[in-house]
């Protein structure tokens, strides 16, 4: 007998009536290995289909938070859930052609659904981004239905001035931001932060984990690959938040890693070697003021191409989970076809010390079978190509694969 998504809502919100705990926590598993990558397939016959994808996330809320009587996570947080909400409709393609664009609704409201059951009810979806799209593919309509609250993205500039609903932190060891402003309340205490990215290709090779909370930066410091001009080109009262020796820092560190001669330094691309690099010591930044409880990869079906329109998706049915952000993109690079090395991002992090390495055959990798673990090799996972148009070579096609052998023990930083 299968279960309607009306039975699904129904046998969750009788769960969530009983008498939850105070506390919740991760699985144990996933709490003692901290440095661990874990991998769920799910068993989902067509990215259609709505149940099995809601399904999917509620059985896997479920085997991950666990209520807990001794402190954990105390219900009482207010949970902050980031998807990536990327929805683009195009001209020339039906819609369901574009849904890998971004985070599957229906995993997404799974997710809560568990949550909820944990006796959790202060809910709050932040981004910065494509907020005229965010009802496309129900969004709103999903955060209404659990009580989702919804950040408005856009911002004066006395509002910067007056901190309006958004906290300021203060980046430890800057590169280009010495402060950033996060959309409330991401940053303020009594919160919980859930990264639930998508598996797909974009600009910057895949935009997985560790990207995915771009979108919780205040416009327009949320602008990350521009490139000079929202560096030194900022408006004036932007400027007290950049880095005064921001152009000086970036410039070192890039001609370091060209006269090292990592790979495709010398592309050509629009999204040239340096916007990559401006881009990298951003994300740096943000991620050296943010701490995320629990970050996922949802890959139920992944897409290649651009990030938006171009491209096309495949039922991968994985969803990869960790709670190191780093380690998790690597896995996930890894299993996208890709080379992790050759991707700037995660060695600057390495050099920057906010990563422990960028090799990912140093992860420990477990695969998430009904809320047991066992350890597997990457190998024991099937690759899928999802090519990128990241710092393209001569002779290479817009859209490509960045696996170049790269020689890990050569290169430690």
């Amino acid at each position: 007998m299968t279960l309607s998504r009306r039975d699904l809502l129904r046998g969750s919100a009788a769960l969530a009536a009983g008498a939850p705990k105070a506390f919740f926590r991760l699985h144990p598993l996933i709490e003692s290995n901290p440095k661990a990558v874990f991998i769920c397939r799910t068993r989902v016959a067509a990215k259609t289909d709505s149940e099995a994808k809601l399904k999917a996330g509620l059985k896997l809320a479920r085997e991950i938070f666990v209520p807990s009587a001794t402190p954990g996570v105390p219900v009482s947080d207010r949970i902050v859930l980031k998807p990536n909400p990327t929805v683009v409709r195009s001209r020339t393609r039906p819609d369901i052609d574009n849904w890998g664009t971004g985070t599957d609704p229906q995993f997404y409201e799974g997710l809560i659904l568990g949550l909820k059951e944990l006796g959790l009810r202060k809910f709050h979806f932040v981004e910065a981004n494509h907020f005229q799209t965010w009802a496309l593919r129900g969004w709103v309509d999903i955060n209404d239905r659990h009580g989702v609250e919804m950040n408005e993205p856009e911002r004066r500039e006395r509002n910067f001035r007056d901190s309006y609903q958004m906290t300021w932190s203060k980046a430890p060891e800057a590169v280009v931001y010495s402060r950033i402003p996060h959309y409330a309340p991401v940053n303020e205490p009594g919160t919980w932060l859930l990264n639930i990215a998508k598996w797909k290709a974009h600009g910057m090779c895949l935009t997985q984990s560790v990207k995915n909370e771009q979108g919780l930066v205040v416009m327009p410091f949320v602008r990350f690959c521009s490139g000079w001009p929202m560096v030194t080109g900022v408006a004036d009262w932007m400027k007290p938040d950049i880095h005064p020796k921001a152009e000086e820092r970036v410039t070192r560190y890039f001609e370091n890693h060209r006269r090292i001669g990592y790979s495709r330094y010398g592309s050509q691309a629009e999204l040239s070697p340096i916007r990559q690099e401006i881009w990298a010591h951003k994300t740096c930044d943000n991620q050296s003021v943010l701490k995320t409880g629990l970050a996922m990869i949802e890959g139920i079906y992944a897409r290649d191409g651009d990030g938006f329109g171009v491209g096309d998706d495949y039922l991968t049915n994985l969803v990869m989970f960790g709670q190191d952000k780093w380690r998790l993109d690597l896995v996930g690079l890894w299993l996208g076809g890709h080379e992790p090395g050759n991707v700037h991002l995660y060695r600057i992090a390495k050099e920057r010390g906010l990563s422990d390495t960028f090799n990912p055959w140093d992860v420990p990798v477990f695969e998430w079978v009904d809320g047991a673990a066992a350890p597997r090799k990457l190998s024991d996972f099937t690759r899928t190509p999802l090519k990128t148009y990241y710092l393209r070579k001569d002779g290479e096609p817009y859209l490509h694969m960045v696996d170049e052998a790269f020689d890990y023990d050569r290169h430690k930083i």
